[in-house]
Parts: C-alpha cells; structure tokens; sequence
C-alpha cells in the first residue's frame, strides 16, 4: 500500500499495543515501524531497474525480518526513551506487529509480498490496489479523533479499535468482491465458449468497483473489464502472445528475470523497431490515443549483448485522463 496508508496502520498497531501507558509516543513509533519496511525503495537509486524491482517488496516485507528487526529496534528505543520505563520487550512488540502487518496489508495488493523469504513464494491476494481512499480515510480520521482524547481515555480506545476493525472489515469485504467478480468474468468465458487455462482478477486503481481481469488462454491472453453497475455483457479483448517472434529475447538473462517478476503474466511486443516487456498483472490504463497502456511496462534496449530494463514512466496528463476514464468507467456500461 502507499506510504500514508502503512503509517496509519502502524500508527493504529502502535496505539494497540502501547497507548495507554505513553500516549501520542506510541502512534510516533508505530507509524515509524510502518513505514520502515518501504524503504527498500532506496535500491531505485543503487541499483539497476530489474534489480530493484526484485528487491521490491523482498526480505524487508517478511516474517524473518520483523522477527530479526524488533529486538533490534526494541532495544535501540528504548536506549533512547530512558525516561520511559517499559523494558526493551515491550518495545520489540511494538515494532514486531508493526512491521508484521505491514507486510500482510502489502500481501492483500496485486504486487504481494515475500512474507515467507527466502522460499520463492510471493504471497498476492490481489484484492485491493495500492492506494485505496476507502481504505485509508476512515482509518486516518480515527485517528486524527483520538490524537486530541487522553491516553487513558475510554473513547480514545474505542477510536482506534474502530479503525482497526473498520479497516479490516474493507479488507474481507474485497476478497468477498474478489470472489464474486472471478465468477462474473467465469460465467462470461463459459456463455461465451471460451477456453481458458487461468484467470487472474483485481481492483482497478483506488477503487474496488470496477474490476479487471487477465484470462490466459493457448495463444492468447484476454484482458476485460466488469463494473458492479455494469448491464452489458463482458467483451475481452485480445492479445497475441506472439512467443514464436519474442523467443530469441525471451531467452535472454535479463528478460528471464522480468518473466519471473510477472509470474509467466507477460507480452513481448515491438512497436516502431523497439521492444516492450508488458507486465500483465496490473491490468491497462485509458491514454487519450484509444490504445491502452499496460500499467508496468519497459522499454527494452540491447548493449554489449546484454539487454537493459526501463521502466516506461507515466505523465502527469496521463494521471489525469485516467482519473476521468476510470470515474465514467466505474459507473458501468
């Protein structure tokens, strides 16, 4: 989830497990704890686009590391925090929940997360996007409410176990939406005859109403779209895998890595004498050209016989146009 999002969180874990004994110091390190796990980003700056996509999300977001980490930063603040008396334990219970649920948030976006590093098993419930306002608003809203409430307070309690509860009953409520837009998209493929080896579904960008859906297929992947307010019937679009003309690339070092990151979810295409990699798992996005852009793809380019990953960057005018489509999108067909 965004960084706003995963403070709020670890804030509200901090005030759980803390609150009542130090007051506003507990949301401080819990929404530290929370936003520590995130700064594997920093990889971006050390390390080439391939590389730091794998390290994403990797051993920062797992159980080894919030095991690892908590009676290190346990200690660490409570060195600092002489004058509170808690012991270096209840410190390290502190930063263990808060990295911990860090990484099971994370694991409920499409991207998910490595939580049993360093198995290779990234864990994606794909059923919610990365920023969510539902999610994060009424969350952040009981807690700007319990800031101003006493540490003892009844009320101030029941503010964040309201926010707790409220925000994890959003989360059951997606894999519920998640579970009955899979058989939407199911029932179309069937009505339609489609033959089909998997689906792949999640929630289009901040929003768990409109729906998109990957459908892998012999020699082709079908991408389509289900709103809940849709009348129509589903219609799927068609991409050839083309894994015949991409093959030489395709046994590349570098390219094998990306089709490792996309779990097999993937297109290799050529426009214009340049070659796109396509990651598939987070669906399309609206471009004033009326030919959808994937929402991760990359611009490959050989050198010295070896191929290297950028990651084509979306625009401003390209954020605001999908705003406006996904808002006439959602309202349904």
């Amino acid at each position: 989830m965004d960084s706003l999002t995963q403070i709020v969180l670890g804030a509200a874990v901090g005030e759980a497990v803390l609150g009542k004994k130090i007051g506003n110091k507990a949301l401080l390190y819990g929404a530290i704890a929370g936003t520590i796990p995130d700064l594997d980003v920093i990889a971006n700056y050390f390390t080439d686009t391939i590389t730091a996509t794998e390290l994403h999300r990797g051993f920062s977001h797992s159980i080894l590391f919030s095991v690892l980490m908590a009676p290190l930063l346990g200690w660490l603040v409570h060195k600092l925090e002489r004058k509170i008396d808690l012991g270096w334990r209840n410190w390290a219970t502190l930063f263990f929940l808060g990295l911990f649920t860090h990484a099971i948030l994370d694991a409920f976006t499409t991207w998910g997360t490595q939580l049993f590093w360093p198995f290779d098993l990234r864990v994606a419930f794909n059923s919610i996007f990365v920023i969510d306002p539902l999610y994060t608003i009424p969350f952040l809203a009981c807690l700007l409410l319990l800031l101003f409430k006493k540490r003892n307070s009844a009320i101030r309690s029941k503010l964040n176990t309201f926010g707790i509860v409220l925000s994890s009953g959003y989360l059951l409520l997606t894999l519920g939406l998640k579970w009955f837009t899979y058989n939407q998209f199911k029932t179309a493929l069937d009505a339609q005859g489609i033959a089909y080896n998997e689906i792949s579904t999640r929630p289009s960008p901040m929003n768990i109403i409109l729906w998109n859906a990957n459908i892998d297929t012999a020699g082709r992947y079908l991408i389509a779209d289900y709103s809940l307010f849709d009348s129509s019937k589903i219609v799927f679009s068609e991409y050839p895998k083309n894994r015949k003309e991409s093959s030489y690339l395709a046994k590349k070092p570098n390219v094998q890595r990306l089709i490792a990151i996309s779990q097999g979810w993937y297109l290799l295409q050529q426009q214009n004498n340049q070659w796109f990699f396509n990651d598939l798992r987070f669906g399309r996005l609206p471009s004033k050209s009326g030919e959808p852009q994937f929402v991760f793809s990359y611009i490959l380019e050989e050198k010295d016989g070896k191929i290297e990953a950028t990651e084509v960057r979306k625009t401003r005018e390209d954020a605001q146009y999908l705003l406006q489509s996904l808002w006439q999108r959602i309202k349904g067909i």
